[in-house]
């Protein structure tokens, strides 16, 4: 039996930018995405601390030291600029997996940069 957890946490990061004319997918600082070990292309679960809105998209690389944080495609129209989110990678785990198991979680300030 596989056991689905959250592997990795960007929290409270604030939306830059919302393109509804993009394909899709959220595009995230490729600092930032490096810092929780996250995957392009991965699915993550993005929630809207503003709105309350959850959705499910693809990670796309930003510009690096850039805090970039867009909604693209129709996930754009459930942020906006300025909106405080959480993105969330889960994982498949075997019970052997999970003792000691320990998820990467990366806060950031309002700009998007990594608190130590």
């Amino acid at each position: 039996m596989l056991v689905t957890l959250c592997r990795a946490k960007i929290h409270r990061a604030t939306v830059t930018e919302a393109d509804l004319n993009y394909e899709g997918s959220i595009s995230i600082d490729k600092d930032l995405i490096d810092a929780a070990g996250l995957y392009l292309y991965e699915k993550v679960h993005v929630v809207n601390i503003n709105t309350g809105s959850r959705l499910e998209t693809y990670v796309i690389e930003g510009e690096a030291s850039s805090g970039t944080i867009c909604l693209n495609g129709a996930a754009a129209r459930l942020g906006s600029k300025g909106d405080k989110i959480i993105i969330i990678a889960y994982g498949h785990f075997h019970k052997d997996e999970m003792e000691g198991f320990k998820p990467t979680f990366i806060h950031v300030d309002s700009n998007n940069r990594i608190q130590k």
